[in-house]
C-alpha cells in the first residue's frame, strides 16, 4: 500500500509557506527545534538551483521540496534536531548547490557528519546498476548484492544516517513515477535490493512496506496492476466482511473485559504477490487479503484475545505463529493466526500490544529513549550486525539523547572485514589490513601475478598501504611477467592473505629450478648483508639441514620458490650462531627441541592453552608463522600459515580457524646499531621515531649528520631487539619510508 503525497501549503505567489508547513508538524517537532529547522529550510530554498528533471512539481526537480518531504517522514519517526536539519539539507549538498563548510558554520559538525554519511551510503548503493563480466570472476549477482549490503553496514557509524537515507530513497522512488522507464527500474532495483531489506532488518515496517510496493510497481508493472485490480474489484465486499467480523469480536472481547482497538489491516500488494508465487496459490487462497489487526494494552491480553478467536472460528492448521515468545531477528513481536471465518472464508488476524505495534511500524525509531549498556558484537554477518544495531536501542531506559546513542554504536561495532570497489563498481571483501596485492589476487590470479602498481581513489599508492572500506582500487599491470619475491617477505607487508601468498608460491614453484637457485641465493645473501652477517662464517649446509633441506641447492630452491620464509631461516641462524652470526658466540636463547613441541609451546589467542598437535603436512617449528585449525576430538592442529592445506581449510571452514602463537617469548634484548642513508627532508626523523614506536622498539641513542651540498642525511641510532627476525622486519619497514636510500645494520668497530 502506497501513501498519498501531501501538497505543501503555499503563499499567494505560489512559494511554499514554511511557517504554515511547520505548524502542520507542530506535534511531531519539539519547540526548541523549530527555529534552527526554519533556518535550514530558508537556506535550502536560497541555495536551490534549477534542475531539469521531470518530477511531481513539473519539469523541474526541487531539492528544497524533497528536503521538506524527508523532514515530514523523519518527523513521524520522532527524529532529533540534527537529523531533521541534515534531512532538509542533504539533497542540496549532494547536488553541489550548497557547500558543507557553510552547513558546519551554521549548524555544527554533527549535522555535517550526518550529511556525509548519507552521501557515502548513496555512493555504495548506486553501484547496483553496474553490470560487467567481472561479476563472473568475483561471484554471481546475488553475492554482489550481499557484499553491498555488508559494505553499507560496515560504513554506518550512526543509526540516524540510515533513517535519513531511507527517507531520501522513499522520496526518490516516489519521484521516479514521473521519470523515464530506465530511471524507474534503476531506482526500484536499488530500493528492492538494499533499502527495503535494510528497513526490514531495522524493524521499520512503516517504510519497508511502501518501499517494497513502489519498487514492485516499477519492476513488475503487469503483476502489480493485476493484483491491484483484484483488490479494487472486491474492495466493498471485503470492507463489509471486515466490518462484520470487527463487530462480532468487539462484543466478545467486551464480555471478557479486554479493551482493544480493532482495524482492517492494510493490504500490501508485494506481500500478496510474493505469497502467491512462493506457495503457488491463487489470489483467493491468500489469507491476508482479508485481515484484521487487534491492539491491546498488555501482553497477557494478546493470548486472551487469541483464545476468544479460536473459540469462535476454526484455526487453519500450520498458520499460527507466536512471534511474542519467539521474536523475529529484527525484534518484531506479534501473534499471527489464520481462521475459517464467517461464510467459510479465510481470515488472517494479528494480535499485539500497542507498544509492539509501535515497534513494528517504526523499528529503531520507536526507541530513541533506549540503548544497550553492555552489548558488544564481533560478528560480521549482515543479519547479526543489523539485529545487534537494533537491539542496542532497546530495553534499557536512559536519557533522551541521540548523540550518546551514536557514540555507543561507534564504540561497540567491530570491523574485521573491509569492502572495496573494483574500477567497474563491484564490491570485494577482504580482511582488515589487506593490501592492493591481496586485492589483485582476490580479483584474479593472473591480475595478481602481473600487478606492478595500484591506484587507490585515483591516486597512485604504495602496494604495502593497507586498504580501507570504500576505497576504489585500480591495479596497474604489465603485459607479461610474474610476482616479486619481495611480496613473500612478511616484514615488507605486501601480502596479508593466505590466498595471495599461496598463489605467489605456486607461481615460483613452476619456474626453472636453476633460476630459483640463483634467486634464492641472491635473496639470502642480500638479507644477511643488510644484517651485517658474514656468510663466510656460516655453514649454509648446516642451516639448510636445520630447515629440513638435504642440500644447499634444495635450500636455495625453497627460498627462491617462496616455500621457506626468510624469518624462519634467520631463526635457525640465530640459534646456531647467535645474533652476530659468529660461531664462537653462544646462542641468544635456549629453545626446546624444534621437533618435540608440546602444548606448552603454543598459545591460542583468546583461549590460552588447549590440546594441540603439529600438522604433519607442513611440520611447523618455533619461529614459523603459524595458524590453528580446530579438529573434531583431537584439539587444535597447528599449521604453518603458508601451508596449502590450511589455505583450503580457511576457505571451506573459516569458523574453525583460530589464531595461535608460540608460547615461549624471549625476555632478552640486545643493542644493535643501525645506519640510514636518505635524502634530507622535513619530518624524516619524526617518521623514523614513529616507526620505532609502532614496532615497539626501544631507542637508546641517535645521531644525525646532514650534507647540505647533496641534500642527504646520515642517521645512526642504537635500538634494542630480541632476535634477527625482528631486526630484519625493522630494517625493511624503514627502507620503505619516503626518501630513504639505504638502511643496514652497522657492527661495532
Amino acid at each position: 500500500m502506497v501513501t498519498v503525497r501531501k501538497d505543501h501549503p503555499v503563499t499567494e505567489d505560489g512559494s511554499v509557506d514554511i511557517d504554515l508547513w511547520m505548524a502542520q508538524l507542530d506535534e511531531q517537532i519539539e519547540s526548541s527545534c523549530r527555529v534552527p529547522l526554519r533556518m535550514a529550510c530558508e537556506l535550502a530554498r536560497q541555495s536551490e538551483q534549477t534542475i531539469e528533471r521531470p518530477s511531481y512539481w513539473g519539469k523541474q526537480a526541487s531539492t528544497f521540496r524533497t528536503g521538506l518531504e524527508m523532514v515530514e517522514i523523519l518527523a513521524d519517526f520522532r527524529a532529533d534536531q540534527d537529523s531533521l536539519i541534515a534531512a532538509m539539507l542533504c539533497r542540496v549538498v549532494r547536488e553541489d548547490q550548497l557547500a558543507l563548510d557553510k552547513v558546519t558554520d551554521m549548524f555544527g559538525r554533527d549535522v555535517t557528519s550526518l550529511i556525509e554519511g548519507v552521501i557515502r551510503m548513496g555512493e555504495v548503493s548506486k553501484n547496483l546498476s553496474v553490470e560487467n563480466s567481472e561479476v563472473e570472476v568475483l561471484g554471481n549477482t546475488e553475492n554482489q548484492l550481499e557484499s553491498l549490503r555488508k559494505m553499507l553496514v560496515s560504513i554506518i557509524d550512526d543509526v540516524r544516517v540510515v533513517l535519513i537515507k531511507l527517507a531520501e530513497r522513499t522520496c526518490a522512488i516516489k519521484q521516479a513515477k514521473y521519470q523515464d522507464e530506465a530511471r524507474k527500474v534503476t531506482v526500484a532495483l536499488e530500493v528492492q535490493s538494499v533499502y527495503a531489506p535494510l528497513a526490514h532488518r531495522l524493524g521499520i515496517g512503516y517504510i519497508k512496506w511502501e518501499l517494497e510496493d513502489l519498487s514492485f510497481r516499477y519492476l513488475y508493472p503487469r503483476e502489480y496492476k493485476r493484483i491491484a485490480s483484484l483488490l479494487d474489484e472486491k474492495r466493498l465486499d471485503r470492507q463489509q466482511y471486515i466490518d462484520d467480523v470487527i463487530a462480532t469480536l468487539e462484543t466478545r472481547l467486551a464480555a471478557i473485559g479486554v479493551d482493544a482497538d480493532l482495524m482492517g489491516r492494510a493490504k500490501h500488494i508485494y506481500s500478496i504477490w510474493r505469497k502467491m508465487r512462493n506457495k503457488n496459490i491463487g489470489f483467493d487462497e491468500v489469507y491476508d487479503v482479508r485481515a484484521i489487526r487487534i491492539l491491546v494494552d498488555k501482553q497477557m491480553d494478546c493470548y486472551a484475545v487469541l483464545g476468544v478467536i479460536h473459540n469462535i472460528w476454526k484455526p487453519i492448521p500450520h498458520e499460527f505463529d507466536d512471534y511474542i515468545s519467539n521474536p523475529k531477528p529484527n525484534g518484531y513481536q506479534s501473534l499471527h493466526t489464520a481462521v475459517i471465518g464467517p461464510s467459510g472464508r479465510a481470515l488472517e488476524i494479528q494480535i499485539r500490544t500497542n507498544k509492539m505495534h509501535e515497534d513494528a511500524e517504526l523499528g529503531v525509531c520507536a526507541h530513541w529513549k533506549y540503548k544497550g549498556t553492555d552489548l558488544t558484537s564481533s560478528s560480521t554477518s549482515y543479519e547479526e550486525k543489523l539485529s545487534w544495531l537494533r537491539t542496542i536501542l532497546d530495553f534499557h531506559e536512559v536519557q533522551h539523547d541521540l548523540e550518546s546513542l551514536a557514540k555507543q554504536v561507534r564504540s561497540d561495532i567491530e570491523q574485521d572485514r573491509i569492502y572495496v570497489f573494483t574500477p567497474d563498481g563491484h564490491v570485494v571483501d577482504l580482511p582488515v589490513s589487506a593490501t592492493a596485492v591481496d586485492f589483485a589476487y582476490r580479483v584474479h590470479t593472473e591480475i595478481g601475478h602481473r600487478c606492478r602498481g595500484a591506484k587507490v581513489n585515483g591516486k597512485i599508492t604504495s602496494l604495502v598501504t593497507p586498504l580501507k572500506t570504500g576505497d576504489k582500487i585500480e591495479i596497474l599491470t604489465a603485459k607479461e611477467g610474474g610476482p616479486s619475491r619481495d611480496w613473500l617477505h612478511q616484514g615488507l607487508g605486501y601480502v596479508q592473505t593466505n590466498r595471495a601468498r599461496a598463489s605467489i608460491q605456486n607461481w615460483f614453484k613452476k619456474q626453472d629450478k636453476e633460476k630459483n637457485i640463483q634467486a634464492g641465493k641472491l635473496l639470502l645473501e642480500q638479507e644477511l648483508k643488510r644484517l651485517a652477517i658474514d656468510t663466510s662464517k656460516i655453514n649454509l649446509q648446516t642451516v639448510a639441514e636445520k630447515c629440513n633441506y638435504q642440500s644447499r641447492e634444495d635450500f636455495f630452491v625453497g627460498i627462491g620458490a617462496g616455500d621457506i620464509q626468510i624469518t624462519r631461516i634467520l631463526r635457525r641462524i640465530e640459534d646456531l650462531y647467535g645474533l652476530n652470526g659468529e660461531a664462537e658466540t653462544p646462542p641468544v636463547r635456549v629453545r626446546k627441541s624444534q621437533y618435540n613441541s608440546s602444548q606448552n609451546d603454543i598459545h591460542i589467542l583468546g583461549v590460552g592453552k588447549l590440546l594441540t598437535q603439529m600438522a604433519r603436512c607442513c611440520t611447523p617449528v618455533p619461529g614459523d608463522d603459524i595458524i590453528g585449525f580446530v579438529t573434531q576430538g583431537r584439539g587444535v592442529s597447528v599449521h604453518r600459515q603458508d601451508c596449502i592445506n590450511v589455505v583450503q581449510l580457511q576457505a571451506e571452514e573459516p569458523n574453525r580457524i583460530v589464531e595461535v602463537s608460540w608460547g615461549e617469548e624471549s625476555d632478552n634484548l640486545y643493542p644493535v646499531n643501525i645506519q640510514v642513508e636518505a635524502y634530507d627532508r622535513t619530518g624524516l626523523l619524526r617518521d623514523i621515531t614513529m616507526l620505532l614506536a609502532n614496532e615497539k622498539v626501544n631507542l637508546l641513542s641517535m645521531n644525525t649528520l646532514s650534507e647540505q651540498e647533496n641534500h642527504t642525511a646520515l642517521i645512526r641510532f642504537t635500538v634494542e631487539v630480541s632476535e634477527l627476525g625482528a631486526l630484519s622486519r625493522l630494517l625493511h619497514r624503514m627502507d620503505q619510508l619516503p626518501n630513504v636510500l639505504n638502511v643496514y645494520r652497522e657492527l661495532d668497530k
